[in-house]
């Protein structure tokens, strides 16, 4: 297949940093859609391949799955999508489009395996891997394209492509409601998401912090109170409480007070940390019928109705907003969790 190259940004190996560098995308096919990309949210996944800590990554990385851009070619079959459209590419480019988990709008669990944005096999380019935002543009499947309300700031949409897909998934899927006590236990990209989120449907939202100072901030997000989880007497009122709590704590972490804030029958579902936890006591969930589940982005339906939803209420995420240069430094401080609360790269500096 014939490609053009493409400005990027991205590493050699796990140890450099990110520099300017040339790929090949494509040429748009039939069922192509080419986006020019304006912005690209910064994620924690980015740094993990990045630098190899997951393990996997195939060099060189060009990381970026919250991507926004604009449409400047289509190919003849596709007709959703036109020149100029505001449009979207979040975690997933690719799939077998036919096993039973896709074929139920589940692409993420697709049995043949999910082609990423960055990181996965090509399956148009023999040989070659995928790449992902921190480009010019970029050559997606139309099936993959998603379709950016017109009310939403563009920079401000683009983490909702995998930080907000991830906290909408389980609120939609556990059926969140009015009403409701949820918990959300921590205050990063992640958790930002899912306290607008579950304010949105109606939930009496409690923030779950270990910082005292993310208080304030998280009464902004909308969080009705904030429970401070190192004060014993506080998670001793609240015990038995929550009828859902979203985990996006990013680390192994102790799991039993958390577990002791479900009521019975209530459900706390991890999403942050994809690694090993620390041991629980199985009476914590025995004793309540409490349960303890995970949740995987999105498929491409629902991340449609996560952004129909942003639409109708306004919902963006609290960036920061950066130059393509100053990636690096970026990376560093997501680290160390110093930034409210997602990057953004502004993509017309790649082009300076």
């Amino acid at each position: 297949m014939a490609t053009t190259k493409t400005k990027a940004y991205g590493v050699e190996s796990e140890k450099d940093n990110l520099k300017p560098m040339e790929i090949e995308r494509r040429d748009v096919g039939d069922d192509d859609v080419k986006i020019k990309i304006t912005y690209c949210g910064v994620c924690h996944s980015d740094i993990h391949t990045a630098r190899n800590e997951w393990g996997g990554s195939k060099y060189p990385v060009v990381p970026g799955h919250e991507i926004i851009g604009h449409v400047t070619a289509v190919g003849k079959n596709v007709k959703n999508f036109k020149e100029g459209d505001v449009v979207g590419v979040g975690c997933l480019v690719d799939s077998c489009q036919e096993c039973p988990q896709c074929k139920n709008d589940l692409e993420q669990f697709c049995e043949k395996g999910a082609t990423f944005t960055y990181n996965s096999d090509d399956k148009h380019l023999k040989g070659k891997q995928t790449f992902g935002g921190y480009s010019t543009s970029v050559v997606v499947d139309k099936e993959f394209v998603l379709k950016i309300p017109k009310n939403l700031d563009e920079a401000g949409a683009a983490p909702l492509l995998c930080a907000g897909i991830t906290t909408w998934s389980p609120l939609s899927h556990w059926k969140i409601k009015k009403g409701d006590k949820v918990g959300v236990v921590g205050l990063g990209g992640l958790g930002h998401m899912g306290v607008k989120f579950a304010n949105a449907l109606g939930a009496h939202v409690v923030m779950i912090t270990t910082s005292p100072s993310k208080a304030d901030d998280a009464k902004k997000l909308g969080a009705h109170e904030v429970l401070i989880s190192k004060n014993e007497a506080e998670m001793a009122k609240h015990q038995g409480t929550f009828d859902f709590i979203l985990n996006t704590i990013p680390v192994g972490h102790k799991m039993d007070p958390y577990i002791g804030l479900l009521k019975i029958d209530a459900t706390m579902v991890l999403v942050g940390a994809v690694e090993p936890l620390e041991p629980f006591h199985g009476g914590g969930i025995i004793m309540g019928r409490k349960r303890i589940a995970g949740s995987l982005i999105g498929g491409i339906k629902e991340t449609q109705e996560m952004l129909d939803f942003c639409g109708k209420h306004n919902i963006v995420s609290d960036i920061e907003l950066i130059n393509m240069k100053d990636i690096n430094e970026a990376y560093d401080r997501v680290v160390k969790a110093d930034v409210k609360y997602r990057f953004v790269i502004d993509m017309a500096s790649l082009g300076d």
